[in-house]
């Protein structure tokens, strides 16, 4: 009955049947939080149970090790130094065992008592009154029943009087335990959210109370003898043994999270937000890397399954610390990030080895037999369908997650190849400065809306399977590390260059030249994700050229967006040719007007010697006429 929230006291003079089901309503839910509170009582019973269970055993380790000086160690001499050591432990432990016994009583008086006082006192008289109207109404009921029985023949008085004095005195008997019973269920509406913030105030109050004096009694003097005795541990040899345990980690927005098997969750492990990250050799064993915080007061070091594995983790690390996608000039920091991360992954001369491997086959070395990324012999084919998806796209080939531009020097020619650097670009042509946009000439202009998922460099850029293997490897490394963020941009079509635009500031983020894509496809299944390959240089000769695959997803517009890719590149080459062919018959018709004219020139020279000729034998015959 929403809306009731007290018993009417009126009600009990007449014990109605609607009087009877709305005390039925207030009795179910006197029982519900019975039930409710005797639940939390026992919680909370066992809070206080283990705080006095954990102040004693603290006070018991307090007293072994001040008793350690006192033992003959039939193998151990004595070591004050030692003894020093664990005596200054043990006035440290006494005191939180003191901090402990406090934080015991705390809980007694704050927490324990409200809660005992409520269940005791309020919840047990709801129960007493409830048992007391029952006894009272069955009482009335049963003098109501003599008095209907009475005989009307034989009339006593007595018995009359008797019978009528009897059900008087019930009839008042339960009005009065019903009116109790009534004040008691709408006292209890009022108490009830009460008794249950009491408790929990008294219990945050004891545990702020607990740490404040936990905190003034581990003073910055007791945390650089801690550091100092940690220090010396662990440069004694033997002394401390690593464990290692099998985790399952993921990255969730700027944290680094972990798992155990079985768990239903995982929990925090560290904060990576502008922390370190570098490959590290631990206890020979492989494919470990560290972790530092910001700070440099946390540290992990956490081991991969391959090698793989632990490259894509460190550039992962490294994209999600860097946040290289927010800063100002993005194309210098990812060149300086990405060099620094892929040197801490592996040493300078295989680095070198490993570029050389992935260098477009044929363009610095004759078609001889090789060794493929899985270390097999092989021979050179142009034929890309025949070799294998290694060949393709490396296993080991770092992957980034952010959106960062491509690295190249200026050449003639290629000086504004990615430029736009942070402009303000209106994706329709107009420049927000006032000058002309590089693309306002531009006769397609088309837009969609992009996620870009990862980017990574490919060995071939003239096969459709680079970019469904290069689709497959990011997706399966997403999975892997939990990456879930995607940065969303609009991608603008044009005859000149495709360009990724912020949606909210209308800058330009990255621009890609468009005879620069050299190939372009869409899912075969998925028809949400497309990737186009760009073909890059990295130094003033063309044996540096190389390749990277740009994956991204879309409102199911993947095949429009190849299409729209298409259309530009078509365009594109009919307006150079155009433009060949105009300068072809410029080129031509120039020749034939010169020569037009030269000739024009010879003859109106022609023409004028013979009208001077006539005009000399005209004049001769005018004479001799």
């Amino acid at each position: 009955m929403p809306g009731i929230d007290k018993l009417p006291i009126e009600e009990t003079l007449e014990d109605s049947p609607q009087t009877r089901s709305l005390l039925g309503v207030f009795e179910e839910d006197a029982t519900a939080i019975s039930n409710y509170m005797n639940q939390l009582y026992q919680a909370m019973h066992r809070i206080y149970d283990a705080q006095n269970e954990l102040s004693a055993a603290t006070h018991l380790t307090s007293k072994l090790l001040k008793e350690y000086e006192k033992q003959r160690f039939p193998l151990g001499g004595d070591d004050e130094v030692m003894s020093s050591t664990l005596q200054q432990f043990s006035k440290v432990i006494d005191e939180l065992s003191s901090c402990h016994a406090v934080l015991s009583t705390q809980l007694a008086d704050a927490m324990m008592f409200p809660i005992t006082q409520f269940k005791e006192r309020d919840l047990k008289e709801i129960l007493t009154l409830k048992e007391v109207f029952q006894i009272a109404s069955n009482d009335h009921d049963a003098a109501i029943n003599r008095y209907s029985r009475l005989s009307k023949k034989r009339e006593n008085d007595k018995v009359k009087y008797e019978v009528t004095e009897d059900v008087y005195t019930s009839r008042k008997k339960q009005h009065q335990t019903m009116m109790h019973y009534f004040c008691a269920l709408n006292t209890l509406q009022y108490k009830k959210k009460i008794a249950l913030l009491e408790p929990l105030l008294g219990y945050m109050q004891a545990q702020i109370s607990f740490f404040k004096m936990g905190s003034e009694n581990l003073s910055e003097q007791l945390e650089e003898f801690l550091t100092n005795i940690g220090t010396s541990v662990q440069n004694k040899t033997g002394l401390v043994s690593s464990t290692w345990d099998r985790q399952f980690y993921f990255t969730q927005g700027g944290n680094l999270m972990s798992q155990a098997r079985g768990d239903v969750a995982g929990g925090l492990a560290m904060d990576i937000d502008n922390c370190s990250v570098m490959a590290v050799d631990c206890e020979d064993r492989r494919y470990c890397f560290q972790i530092t915080s910001f700070d440099g007061k946390k540290s992990s070091i956490l081991q991969a399954e391959s090698k793989k594995d632990h490259e894509e983790w460190i550039c992962t690390i490294n994209n999600i610390s860097k946040q290289i996608y927010l800063s100002e000039n993005p194309e210098e920091i990812a060149a300086r990030v990405n060099q620094s991360a892929l040197e801490a992954v592996t040493p300078s001369p295989s680095f070198q080895q490993r570029h050389e491997s992935l260098r477009p086959a044929g363009q610095s070395r004759p078609p001889t037999a090789r060794t493929s990324s899985s270390g097999s012999l092989g021979s050179e084919s142009t034929n890309l369908a025949a070799l294998s998806l290694d060949s393709l796209v490396a296993p080991d080939t770092p992957i980034q997650f952010d959106i960062i531009s491509p690295v190249c020097e200026d050449q003639p020619g290629q000086a504004k190849a990615f430029g736009q650097g942070g402009r303000r670009t209106n994706p329709f042509g107009e420049s927000g400065g006032g000058t002309k946009s590089e693309t306002e000439d531009s006769i397609l202009h088309q837009l969609f809306i992009v996620r870009f998922l990862g980017s990574m460099e490919v060995k071939s850029d003239d096969n459709p399977d680079v970019v469904y293997e290069t689709m497959r490897q990011i997706l399966a490394a997403r999975a892997i590390h939990n990456i879930f963020r995607m940065t969303e941009s609009h991608l603008l079509v044009t005859c000149d260059c495709l360009k990724l635009i912020d949606p909210q500031t209308q800058v330009t983020r990255l621009t890609f030249p468009l005879p620069s894509v050299v190939l372009y496809a869409t899912h075969q299944e998925n028809k949400r994700l497309f990737g186009f390959v760009l073909r890059t240089s990295g130094g003033r000769s063309e044996s540096n050229l190389s390749s990277v695959c740009y994956i991204f997803e879309s409102n199911n517009e993947g095949e429009k967006i190849c299409d729209s890719v298409g259309l530009a590149k078509q365009i594109a080459l009919h307006a150079e040719l155009d433009l060949e062919e105009q300068s072809r018959l410029i080129a031509a018709s120039s020749r034939p007007n010169q020569a037009s004219s030269e000739g024009q020139f010879v003859v109106l020279s022609s023409s004028q010697s013979e009208e001077s000729d006539l005009g000399e034998e005209g004049k001769k015959r005018e004479s001799e006429a």
